[in-house]
């Protein structure tokens, strides 16, 4: 068994939810001797839905091999479902790592790299509907593993996916040691953080925020599982 150091590649896309990529780095930056790649298709910085500038650390083509490619969600993964470059880059990247995984709606992205085919997988309670036009299993869990592969929930449910990944990785002592360390001890103010816990005007109120993503992500999903069937 290969004992040497891990790398980790968490993917950068325009319009990120930054805390889909910056929990799990948290994590994942913690696991001793290992090396976290931001990737991209340059090192130009990449801003995310929220204004904040993140530095990729390498490029698709200087990527080194990786044990994890880990893919974050938002905004962004409209325009990503639908570019050729990235999702050649997982396709081929999928079959050579140990682990692949998404936060939140990141399994979009994967799916329209046809990579989630007959896989369970998890994303954000509002997109979870469309994992099924790559052919997906929608599975409504904080964090759903499907063998190697890694999903879950949105934004905050990625520091529960990468505590996983650790624990498989490397054994449940070694992520309950870095669980600790960043005191990983949620408690929510309110119980209102799903679509089942949530008061009923709050989620009327949420949803018909989104109403307008919700339809150009309906319009993109459309568009990337098409070209996924006639590829």
């Amino acid at each position: 068994m290969d004992t040497g150091p891990l790398s980790f590649g968490l993917l950068l896309l325009p319009r990120l939810t930054q805390l889909d990529l910056t929990g799990p780095y948290e994590v994942l930056a913690r696991v001793p001797g290992a090396k976290v790649h931001l990737i991209w298709k340059t090192l130009d910085p990449v801003t995310a839905d929220t204004g904040l500038r993140i530095l990729p650390t390498t490029t698709f083509a200087e990527c080194p091999d990786l044990d994890l490619l880990l893919v974050p969600g938002g905004a962004g993964v409209n325009e990503l479902m639908g570019d050729a470059e990235a999702l050649a880059f997982l396709r081929e990247r999928a079959g050579c790592t140990r682990h692949l995984a998404s936060v939140c709606t990141g399994a979009l992205v994967l799916g329209a790299a046809g990579l989630l085919k007959g896989r369970r997988s998890g994303t954000h309670w509002a997109s979870r509907p469309f994992l099924t036009a790559f052919g997906a299993i929608p599975v409504a869990e904080r964090v759903v593993v499907d063998g190697t592969l890694f999903t879950g929930g949105g934004v905050t449910a990625g520091i529960d996916i990468a505590l996983r990944i650790v624990a498989d990785l490397l054994g449940e002592t070694a992520a309950k040691a870095i669980q600790l360390s960043i005191e990983y001890d949620p408690k929510p103010p309110f119980d209102n953080g799903s679509p089942e816990a949530a008061d009923a005007a709050v989620l009327e109120r949420v949803m018909g925020a989104m109403g307008g993503m919700l339809e150009a992500r309906a319009a993109a999903v459309k568009a990337a599982a098409a070209l996924l069937r006639g590829g």
